[in-house]
Parts: C-alpha cells; structure tokens; sequence
C-alpha cells in the first residue's frame, strides 16, 4: 500500500485542554488566552471525554442570563471576567458544558479521513488520538488544507515514485506526469483498459493534488479480446467424441 500523509503529521502536539473539573471562568480564560475556538476535555488517563466550544458557553451563559431577563451573552462580556454573567453559570464545570460523546480523529487515519469527519459535523477543530484513545494533538481545517500547498515538483516526486514504481510496478518512462498548480497531467500508453482507472485513482489519493486529467491511452481494450482468440473449450473434447463415434460406426 502506498503511504500517505497522516492526520499525525500535520497535527499540534501542545494541546490547551480541559478537565472535567475546569470551571466555565477557567476555560473562557484558556480560549481568549491560547486565541482558540474551543478544546478538548480528558480524564486522568488523558483520553477524550468530551470537547468544548465558545457556542458550548455562550449556550449555557444565554440560557442562564434569559432566565433572568437580562440579555444574550456575548463572548466580549464573558472575556470580561464574567463581570456580566450569572455567578452559578461562571462556577459550571466541564463536566456539565462539555459536548459528548466526543468526535475526534485517530493519528494513524488519512488526511482526507479527518476533512470528512469535519464536514460532516461541521466542525473546525478535531482532537487527535492514538490507538487507546488518549489525547496526542489537535488539527484544524487550516492544518488540513496544507496540504494544498505541497509543492509542484514534490507531487510529481510521489506519482513517479510511490504510485508508479513502487505501487503500480509501471517501469520508468511508460507513463509522462506533468503537474502545474497541483492539476495532474498524465500520459502514455498501458497493457490493458482495466488498468487505467486504478492508476487514476491512487494517483488522486496522493495528497495536494487537485485534479487528474487522463490522457492514457491501451494497446488492449481488455483481457477478453485475447481470450476470444482462442478456441472453445469444449470444442476438442466434442471433436474427439465425434470421432470416437465416427470410428465405432466404421468397425
């Protein structure tokens, strides 16, 4: 299988979290001071129990505020030490503020997997995790997209060497790759039809590349036309039994 670039490497490892004894003051202070939209929440083990966001507070700090018939919260009062804010809602704990069960990414899944992830929950921050759970970084859409920024001449490093010669086993010089602005351009001529869409799409899957235009061409359509070629397989067992019978009638 051809390596690609895991959520690992494009990660934070210095993560700002929360327990979930952190008070609502104490994590308003984490995010103004670390300027983040929001951060996980660990147990003593360090795995992810939860996460909390600045919608997370606000929710909490409005809904305690309507109830008092003051005004919806806005996260500029609650930077101002909570001056503005019910005293009760400012003493919650994580406990209570955090969303779960937590949605988060393994350090080991691909790029492409935790943009998935993140669209699907619409969110902007994932935590990172190693294979018990336990907390190891953080990555941000900013961080996934940086991927789009891999140089022209390092893609094509990886189509040449990773997808043809070492995944596909395509000798050298079968197939031209030109790549401009991560758009990949392929061309040559390959053994059978059926192994086009295969290449195009490990190809695709290498990371900062853009888009794939084909201009591979086949010396077979596939592998059916060769075997057309050949005789029926029943064809000589039939012949023989006809001669077989052609000679008992001539005794």
């Amino acid at each position: 299988m051809m390596k690609h670039d895991m959520v690992g490497t494009v990660m934070t490892s210095d993560v700002v979290r929360a327990t979930a004894d952190t008070t609502f003051r104490e994590i308003v202070h984490l995010l103004d001071d670390h300027r983040i939209s929001g951060l996980p929440v660990v147990d003593g083990s360090q795995r992810v129990i939860g996460v909390i966001s600045e919608s997370d507070l606000l929710a909490h700090a409005a809904a305690a505020e309507d109830r008092q018939g003051a005004h919806h919260a806005r996260w500029s009062s609650l930077n101002r030490k909570g001056q503005d804010t019910d005293p009760g809602v400012m003493t919650l704990t994580a406990r209570r503020l955090m969303t779960r069960p937590a949605v988060y990414a393994y350090a080991h899944e691909s790029i492409a997997q935790a943009a998935r992830i993140m669209a699907r929950h619409g969110i902007e921050r994932l935590p990172v995790v190693d294979e018990e759970n336990r907390l190891v970084g953080i990555v941000t859409r900013r961080d996934l997209l940086k991927v789009f920024l891999r140089p022209d001449a390092e893609i094509r490093r990886v189509v040449v060497e990773d997808v043809l010669d070492r995944t596909c086993w395509i000798p050298p010089g079968t197939i031209d790759v030109e790549v401009h602005d991560g758009v990949v351009t392929v061309s040559g001529q390959l053994g059978q039809r059926s192994e086009i869409p295969p290449v195009l799409r490990l190809i695709q899957q290498v990371d900062g590349v853009v888009s794939v235009v084909d201009r591979l061409t086949c010396r077979y359509e596939n592998h059916r036309d060769d075997r057309s070629k050949e005789p029926p397989p029943n064809l000589a067992p039939d012949r023989l039994r006809g001669e077989e019978r052609r000679g008992v009638r001539s005794q």
